[in-house]
């Protein structure tokens, strides 16, 4: 156990260290050297790598209430969709007169619509504040509903995953809809600034990187504490024998509903970060399928270790990068046979992999 344990913390370490490295010194060497530079890195592969870093962070989101929790969302795509959706309606806001229609108090789908005022709900997203906090409360208010009805009934296994999957489905034919005022199915596009900073220049790419890579080691460090307190203890108990836990006197819903929320707002933050990078946020965020290629993240990478959701979402993101551009109709075939072999023969993903091969150089 010892020497498992001693591996696990240097593959922790190493994961950490490279982390820090992308996070720091790929921005570092941008702001030091000339574009023309072999050290500077291109626009392309820093929004790229800044893609990877939020799509890491939703990973080890569903890590947290999957792999210790034994929750299996089929919908949690859904947080990361709110929460980027919250960062559009600020990005939209800040366009201002310089949008196709020139309307300064409404965005231009609206314009193109014909809505006469802007909704409710758009306002406050103007300031900076107030739509990072909803960055955070619109998915973990959502979380708190669902789980509070779904964890009171005592829905479990199965079924909820199959609810968590409706829930996200639900949404996405909401957000398609163009009453809905959120851009239809082309969703929020065409943003400018960021804080009053061009959002396509070098620099704000560059920190952009930065922010995601300092997020996804804060998140990591906060739910490794998490997962080894009290607190995370109950909860992996509730995973393994959550009869057992009830009858004991904890509240095993509240437990499950706390941990499924902040989950959420991890969720919610990865979402935030992705769209500035990307440039764009759209209904098919909801879409089912990217709820599940998640979990296929999670599973490859290794469940129950953190640093395992972090290598299985940046390696299956790579990979699907590199075999769209060459393959792009052997994409999902793919993607579904490296799940089917890994639940197979790896069950532990790739990290349980890498511990057993260091049990067996310590035997």
């Amino acid at each position: 156990m010892e020497l498992m344990k001693l591996g696990q913390d240097k593959t922790c370490i190493t994961v950490l260290g490279i982390l820090a490295a992308v996070t720091f010194v790929i921005p570092l060497c941008n702001w030091i050297f000339p574009a023309d530079s072999a050290l500077h890195f291109s626009a392309y592969t820093v929004s790229v790598l800044g893609k990877y870093l939020t799509f890491a962070l939703l990973g080890l989101s569903l890590d947290l209430v999957w792999g210790y929790c034994g929750i299996l969302a089929l919908g949690h795509g859904a947080f990361f969709a709110l929460g980027g959706y919250a960062m559009g309606m600020y990005l939209m806001r800040q366009i201002g007169t310089r949008g196709v229609y020139g309307n300064a108090s409404l965005p231009d789908f609206m314009v193109f619509l014909n809505w006469k005022e802007l909704p409710w709900y758009w306002f406050g997203f103007d300031h900076f504040g107030f739509a990072m906090l909803m960055v955070v409360l619109v998915p973990g208010a959502l979380a708190f509903v669902f789980g509070y009805l779904a964890f009171r009934s005592r829905v479990t296994g199965v079924y909820l995953s199959i609810i968590t999957q409706a829930l996200t489905y639900a949404l996405m034919l909401a957000f398609f809809r163009n009453e809905m005022g959120f851009g239809g199915n082309n969703g929020l596009t065409d943003f400018k600034d960021i804080l009053g900073f061009n959002i396509q220049s070098e620099a704000v790419r560059s920190m952009l990187l930065m922010l995601s890579g300092i997020a996804l080691i804060g998140a990591f460090l906060v739910c490794r504490w998490l997962v080894n307190t009290k607190l995370g203890r109950v909860v992996t108990a509730i995973r393994d024998q959550e009869s057992r836990v009830r009858f004991l006197g904890y509240r095993v819903e509240m437990f499950k509903l706390w941990i499924f929320v902040f989950a959420a707002m991890i969720a919610g933050v990865a979402g935030a970060l992705y769209v500035p990078q990307v440039g764009i946020i759209n209904p098919s965020e909801f879409s089912p399928l990217n709820s599940l290629e998640i979990v296929v993240w999670v599973a490859i990478g290794g469940r129950n270790t953190l640093y395992g959701a972090i290598i299985g979402a940046v390696l299956v993101n790579y990979s699907k990068t590199v075999l769209t551009g060459l393959m792009p109709e052997l994409w999902l075939f793919t993607l579904g046979a490296a799940f089917v072999v890994v639940t197979v023969f790896l069950p532990d993903g790739l990290v349980g992999l890498l511990r057993r091969r260091l049990q067996e150089q310590h035997a």
